[in-house]
């Protein structure tokens, strides 16, 4: 049975979620009060009836941690010279200080912190030291939400990153790259493999199918395509007509999302046409601020339409030896994250920091820009930022930088602090992120209990 069967609303007869289909293509429209929530069948209802959506995003390399965490605690604590670049969201977060992931630290096995923090983020698990094909982790909190929810939604989960895949190899200190390139992972030996080109991204959250390796085809299939929007246009007028001016108009600005994030991706590619011998891949901006929020676009366009209602970003990989000349930071990251108390690389340090957050910054105001029922769609979220090494040149995994952001369908407010006992579990977060989810899960990794979160 179809889960989302369409029920009576006043005269009409429409799905909560409706989809409008055209050439090769899928698009589920956004929330619409019209239509009201519902539960779907009764596998269903052990969700909550208001969709909660969950993501994950990743910074590297650690912090400059006397410019990021802040002082005091609760809703009276002082923002970081860091964290000032949030303050215009400060009531839309949560600084969680304590938090760990004990099994990024070496445990005997030497080397390899980077490998090792990227590994345990979500899983709590201990990587098994091996560049082989033997790789062996743990299921991350991501695919635990997915094997329970994802058949809710027309994708189980997104995995998204800036830096592309990699799922063998050696990377950090004998570790496969298979560890350092993933952040999720759907059993013990399969990582889901992020994808980095939007344009991909976006095939696939609508189901354009990718005429990849194939150039004369892939030109057909947008000729025949020309725009997702122009195929359902017809059905879209049918539907405005049946639902009430408010949502006629979060149709028209879905609409506008949609073609916005299109044309974005397509100047990407034309301005690449003009370059002589220079070979990047279709759809990946040049500038790696407009990379990330490209991602995040598409993010916010699959939260929306519940596309998905699960999500990990990867926004580099730890060990990234990425520079930042467009911030007066020409060093390598990673490079710099070494940097024995130099003044001038930890302000340096500093300015990465606060790039990534105000990356963040533009992805919150993005959720909350989106009107879902009487609130928005970052209420009806849960949202993740930080990384799993705290000082880069110490290379520890305790006292995470780590922000918690999203009303969690009302059960969580933000504005404040929260300083946790010393080496709390953060996988005991996640336990009290799925609870939300309606995901049944006893323990998660290294979990020692639910994290009281409110």
């Amino acid at each position: 049975m179809n889960p989302y069967r369409e029920t009576a609303l006043a005269s009409h007869s429409l799905s909560r979620r409706h989809v409008l289909r055209g050439l090769g293509t899928a698009m589920s429209l956004p929330f619409l009060e019209s239509l009201g929530f519902r539960a779907f069948a009764a596998e269903a209802k052990k969700a909550p009836a208001k969709p909660l959506r969950a993501a994950w995003l990743y910074i590297p390399n650690g912090v400059n941690v006397n410019e990021w965490f802040p002082s005091g605690e609760g809703k009276g604590y002082t923002l970081s010279n860091s964290l000032k670049t949030l303050e215009k969201n400060r009531e839309d977060f949560t600084v969680v200080s304590g938090l760990m992931q004990d099994w990024a630290h070496s445990h005997g096995n030497g080397g390899g912190d980077h490998a090792r923090a990227v590994a345990t983020f979500l899983t709590g698990c201990m990587p098994k030291k091996t560049a082989g094909a033997d790789i062996h982790l743990g299921i991350s909190v991501d695919q635990i939400a997915a094997q329970k929810i994802g058949h809710l939604t027309r994708l189980p989960s997104l995995e998204l990153s800036t830096d592309g895949q990699r799922s063998s190899g050696k990377c950090d200190s004998g570790y496969s790259c298979a560890y350092q390139f993933n952040l999720a992972w759907k059993n013990e030996t399969m990582p889901m493999a992020p994808e980095m080109d939007p344009r991909l991204v976006f095939e696939r959250m609508f189901g354009l199918g990718a005429a990849s390796g194939n150039t004369a085809n892939a030109q057909r299939m947008q000729r025949m395509q020309k725009s997702i929007l122009d195929t359902v246009l017809d059905e879209a007028k049918s539907l405005q007509g049946k639902v009430s001016a408010n949502d006629r108009r979060k149709i028209d600005e879905y609409f506008a999302a949609v073609r916005d994030i299109e044309t974005r991706i397509e100047n990407a590619e034309k301005f690449r046409a003009k370059m002589p011998d220079v070979k990047v891949p279709e759809g990946i901006p040049d500038s790696y601020e407009e990379h990330i929020r490209a991602m995040f676009d598409l993010l916010v366009l699959a939260f929306q339409t519940d596309t998905t209602r699960i999500s990990t970003f990867m926004l580099a990989h730890d060990g990234s030896n990425r520079s930042f000349p467009e911030i007066g930071v020409p060093d390598a990251h990673h490079y710099l994250s070494h940097h024995q108390s130099d003044p001038q690389k930890l302000a340096k340090i500093a300015k990465i920091d606060q790039f990534y957050l105000r990356q963040f910054g533009y992805f919150l105001d993005k959720m909350k820009s989106i009107k879902e029922g009487e609130g928005t769609l970052l209420d009806s979220s849960m949202i993740v930022f930080g990384g799993a090494i705290g000082d880069g040149n110490r290379h520890n995994h305790n006292n995470l930088p780590i922000l918690l952001a999203g009303g969690g369908n009302g059960t969580i407010t933000h504005g404040k602090r929260q300083v946790l006992p010393t080496d709390t579990p953060m996988t005991n977060l996640y336990l009290s992120m799925l609870d939300r989810m309606g995901v049944p899960a006893e323990r998660i990794g290294d979990s020692t209990g639910r994290l009281e979160i409110s």
